[in-house]
């Protein structure tokens, strides 16, 4: 029997609702062509072709990926410009070899002088690479962090010099924007990004080398930044779905969640003014973030129901545990009812399932599955 709406849906299942995702695509599409910034989307959020086509549609079709497995992927499905946003070892050159090879410009990232060198030392043969040199806005978690930037001219000059090296430019990531709940706040970071990866790449020009990519990256900072001047791209990935994380940090609105995890009520415990549903860790994640700032999101908020304050407090393997700090309407959640929950962070969410079943609220509320996307997992 074929599927034909989400009550024939096995639980947990994934769906996507293609008109809210539509409508973000929009939103940033437009920001940045506004602001003059090309658009890079990160899509280690989707890792869905059917998405990522989606998502540079008007654009030049430059995309971000986070794993060898996605570039395999997306390359496949025709994207020909890919920057690999993790840093590059030695032993993954071999690969990258092979999809630029494909005519694919598969572009990697560094911050080390030794992987730079090796990357030179690779470029033999008629293979060639485009790099870019990560630089730590403030996140903490990879790149130079500006403003000392050490070694940043070593590893330029040796990138620079290498026949068949292709020195692309400058990127960083601003993940501590995510901590970051006010519109000032947000633009201060978006700021801090802007000087840091602007003012490296100013540091190369003046040492005589070009730099002509100065990439930045993270929604919050797309979404709220003040001022894009001297940066050439933005590498924006969850707000192709957003997040109940994205909502409480004001990047987008309640109505601007496309991705839900549809589960079971499989239980009643009104003793401890509690239900089950057959969504636990592996189908939600254990990610919480969005508890920084509203903790009783717990692991994911039941969406529409009356009350709005009905979470999944705690996760077993496969089970979640549905409670609120008012009695819970049973009657309106048989054993055996869907709901329909909404994730802290849809990247981490979504990692644990093959495919969206994608919906449409436009058409009739969200009830009939008009497609299915695929998706790539793993490294």
């Amino acid at each position: 029997m074929s599927i034909q709406t989400i009550d024939d849906l096995p639980t947990p299942s994934l769906i996507l609702d293609r008109a809210i995702l539509r409508r973000n695509l929009k939103r940033m599409s437009e920001r940045l062509r506004n602001a003059g910034v090309m658009l890079r989307p990160h899509l280690k959020t989707a890792k869905s072709i059917q998405v990522g086509r989606m998502a540079v549609e008007g654009h030049d079709g430059r995309i971000t990926v986070s794993t060898l497995a996605e570039a395999r992927y997306f390359a496949d499905g025709g994207f020909t410009d890919i920057l690999y946003g993790v840093g590059i070892v030695p032993a993954k050159l071999p690969a990258i070899t092979e999809l630029r090879r494909r005519g694919v410009n598969l572009r990697v990232v560094t911050d080390n002088l030794a992987v730079a060198k090796a990357i030179a030392a690779a470029a033999k043969d008629g293979d060639t690479f485009s790099v870019f040199i990560e630089i730590d806005s403030g996140a903490g978690r990879a790149g130079l962090p500006f403003p000392e930037m050490p070694g940043l001219l070593d590893i330029a000059r040796v990138l620079h010099a290498a026949p068949g090296v292709e020195l692309a430019g400058v990127m960083t990531h601003a993940g501590h924007s995510y901590h970051q709940s006010t519109p000032d706040g947000l633009a201060a970071v978006a700021e801090q990004e802007r000087r840091a990866i602007v003012g490296a790449a100013e540091a190369l020009r003046a040492a005589g080398i070009p730099c002509p990519i100065v990439s930045g990256g993270s929604t919050p900072t797309a979404m709220h930044s003040r001022d894009f001047t001297g940066i050439t791209e933005m590498r924006p990935g969850v707000y192709v779905f957003n997040d109940l994380d994205q909502e409480f940090i004001g990047s987008c609105g309640a109505g601007d969640l496309a991705l839900s995890v549809l589960a079971s009520v499989i239980g009643h415990y009104p003793h401890r003014n509690q239900l089950l549903v057959d969504a636990g860790a592996l189908a939600l994640s254990k990610d919480i973030s969005a508890q920084e700032f509203q903790p009783k999101v717990g692991f994911g908020t039941i969406t529409g129901m009356a009350a709005t304050d009905i979470a999944v407090v705690e996760c077993s393997q496969e089970h979640g545990f549905v409670g609120s700090d008012k009695p819970l309407p049973y009657g309106d959640l048989p054993v055996g009812s869907r709901v329909r929950i909404l994730p802290n962070h849809a990247c981490i969410t979504a990692a644990a399932y093959d495919r969206y079943y994608v919906v449409d609220s436009e058409l009739d509320g969200g009830r009939t599955v008009v497609d299915v996307y695929d998706r790539i997992n793993g490294w």
